[in-house]
């Protein structure tokens, strides 16, 4: 009884805890894209990889929060899980959910992947990493992520949570590779230019403040990654003990918060773009500050 008290409670928490969020998540990421397109400063390629990761954040907000609420209310009023409202519902969630957060996570990878490129093939960047190149990984990014989310109605459930599991664990480790990667290269790249001898003054302060611009760029991916890791980790941990566990009380509780952690993300990126994007940072300044103009003029 004490069980089914809990849960249910848990239920409550996390449609409020939702419903808080899909507000952050669709304010934030709406604000952004528009700073995005406003922000001329940012090269081509890295504004587009950003607007996806933007988007499907923003659909997170838009789309999976609310269906993710319904689901939960659902559960707390104990409507019959074999009902036809209830399983629409909830595949959609599923289906949704995949889809955009699978896009994010392979958006992140693509980001630092990007930013690596940038710093590791320097004057070559532009002419390998076209913004047509950019705009087809974005589109297989897309392709995939639908793929991956589509239903299976026909595999069994445990394998299905293990396939995730391996996806999941094998892009955080493929991040993390690279983004370790990015960050030494930044840092050898910049002292690179600084030790170099018999230089130009001017060349080589124009070098060092292109440097200093893809290091700031660099280290706003990299927080992008550790947000994405530490919201990510504990769901991926989930998935391989619940096939194990899938009765035990304990962990379907936990696991409605984890995956709360994870829609969680798409608040905390926009705030890593404003803070370690200074571009991006003014861009919004300016909007927020039109917004609140506009709301004194018609007060």
């Amino acid at each position: 009884m004490k069980e089914t008290q809990d849960i249910r409670a848990s239920h409550i928490a996390i449609a409020v805890l939702n419903g808080l969020l899909c507000f952050a998540a669709i304010f934030l990421n709406s604000v952004t894209i528009k700073a995005l397109r406003k922000t001329l400063p940012l090269p081509k390629q890295l504004k587009t990889l950003l607007l996806s990761l933007t988007v499907s954040d923003l659909g997170v907000g838009v789309i999976v929060h609310p269906l993710y609420i319904a689901v939960n209310i659902m559960d707390f009023q104990q409507i019959s899980h074999n009902g036809h409202t209830y399983e629409a519902t909830k595949n959609a969630f599923l289906v949704a959910a995949n889809l955009l957060l699978y896009a994010s996570l392979f958006g992140v990878i693509a980001l630092g992947a990007d930013r690596f490129l940038a710093i590791h093939l320097h004057l070559r960047y532009q002419e390998l990493a076209t913004h047509r190149r950019v705009v087809a990984l974005v589109i297989l990014i897309w392709i995939s992520s639908t793929t991956i989310s589509l239903p299976r109605p026909w595999a069994d459930m445990q394998i299905i949570f293990i396939a995730f599991a391996i996806i999941n664990s094998s892009c955080l480790v493929i991040a993390a590779l690279l983004y370790c990667k990015l960050y030494v290269t930044a840092k050898r790249h910049t002292k690179q230019i600084t030790t170099q001898q018999g230089q130009d003054l001017g060349r080589k302060k124009k070098l060092l403040q292109n440097a200093a611009t893809l290091t700031k760029s660099s280290t706003g991916t990299l927080f992008v990654y550790l947000a994405l890791l530490i919201c990510y980790l504990p769901n991926v941990c989930i998935l391989v003990m619940y096939p194990i566990l899938e009765q035990n009380t304990t962990i379907k509780t936990i696991q409605l918060y984890t995956v709360t952690l994870l829609f969680m993300n798409s608040s905390l990126n926009p705030l890593i773009y404003c803070w370690k994007m200074r571009h991006i940072r003014r861009a919004v300044m300016d909007i927020l500050q039109n917004i609140m103009r506009n709301s004194n003029y018609q007060g």
